[in-house]
């Protein structure tokens, strides 16, 4: 029972290690690629200094490392196995009578480890890092005023109406949004109140409204109710639990978000009236990652572990490769059609990693058993 322990002890190691290469090989490729672009974008941009773009690649680089960890998996995956078939550790180990299965299940746990570390630990300081870049790219880099620049000034939210009453809501709809620092304004506001039936219960028309700790402030409200006469023009504070900070969130990539926030964040969403099919779907994949870190783990077994004399073994690599890339590529086609609302979020995040692994294992049982 110890041999097969230290076995795999061994080879759990020696995949680490590989993994770990790849990963800061990739990482740095892709990252170098990056920091390129960006000096090719800020070329004609006197205030984007040098230190300014390698401060935004530098910020980026957590996140790519995310994004690359699935391939690293699979390629230093392949490249582990593939060098401990050449120099035949494994077939004595496999003529020994250790079944393929004992001493894989310290490499897959192994990956699903490097998953839930990358998950939990990672994903937030990526996050952060990741907004941070974004923010300086958008100060620096972009004419535009940032994710609400996009949606030409305008905004449409639906909050809870906590006044008129506790089971309705009130939609805001504002025109000529601006930022400046942590506050929010806007001009020309109408406020839509609605009871839990969806009728109009009152409808307030302000010339501007401004973004406080916990509520809207409202200038020259007016409120016009149905067969009634428009009150005079006041001032007006409706209670809202949506921050500035929230606000441009909602309209920022999923990636921004730390995995820790994001449920909250989702129902602040579905409650404000935005869609929250994005960051549900990115909640869900960072979810699925350990999953798809262990398929390509077994993945580059599979394809990597078929003996030299045989021939064909750089054929079986190439197709490993293939085999994972074409599984990435699956993964991010589902995403694509879960955000469009075709496919429901949780099939979209957790299917092509399950179906990958069900191949991994049907392919490992025909190379042990078949």
């Amino acid at each position: 029972m110890s041999i097969p322990f230290t076995l795999s002890i061994y080879i759990a190691r020696q995949f680490a290690l590989a993994v770990f290469g790849m990963l800061l090989a990739l990482s740095g490729l892709v990252a170098m690629f990056d920091f390129i672009e960006l000096l090719r974008r800020s070329a004609s941009l006197p205030d984007a200094t040098f230190g300014i773009v390698a401060q935004i690649a530098a910020l980026r680089l957590p996140y790519i490392a995310m994004q690359i960890l699935p391939f690293a998996v699979l390629l230093g995956g392949i490249l582990c196995f593939w060098r401990l078939t050449r120099s035949s550790e494994l077939i004595v180990a496999r003529a020994s009578g250790v079944s393929a299965w004992e001493f894989l299940a310290a490499p897959t746990l192994c990956a699903m480890l490097l998953g839930i570390i990358a998950t939990g630990a990672v994903s937030p300081v990526s996050s952060a890092m990741l907004a941070r870049a974004e923010a300086i790219e958008n100060a620096y880099l972009r004419s535009g005023g940032g994710p609400l620049a996009l949606n030409g000034g305008q905004l449409w939210l639906r909050q809870s109406d906590r006044v008129l009453n506790p089971q309705g809501v009130a939609i805001i709809h504002a025109y000529g949004v601006q930022l400046k620092g942590r506050q929010m304004s806007a001009r020309d506001v109408s406020v839509f109140r609605l009871d839990g039936s969806d009728r109009l219960l009152a409808r307030i028309e302000a010339t501007k409204a401004t973004l406080v700790k916990g509520a809207w402030q409202l200038d020259n409200a007016r409120t016009i109710k149905p067969d009634q006469l428009p009150e005079p023009p006041e001032q007006m504070n409706l209670p809202t639990d949506l921050t500035v900070s929230r606000v441009q969130e909602s309209f920022a990539s999923p990636d921004t978000l730390s995995v820790w926030s994001l449920p909250d964040f989702i129902a602040l969403l579905d409650r404000s009236g935005f869609s929250s099919i994005r960051h549900r779907l990115h909640f869900q994949a960072l979810l699925a990652l350990p999953l798809l870190t262990a398929t390509m783990a077994l993945v580059s077994a599979g394809f990597s572990m078929r003996p030299a004399r045989r021939g064909g073994v750089a054929k079986m690599i190439a197709s490993g490769v293939v085999a994972g890339f074409a599984l990435f590529v699956v993964s991010k086609l589902a995403e694509e059609i879960g955000q469009s609302g075709s496919l429901p979020v949780t099939l979209a995040a957790w299917a092509p990693a399950a179906a990958g692994l069900m191949l991994s294992v049907a392919l490992l049982l025909h190379t042990e058993d078949g």
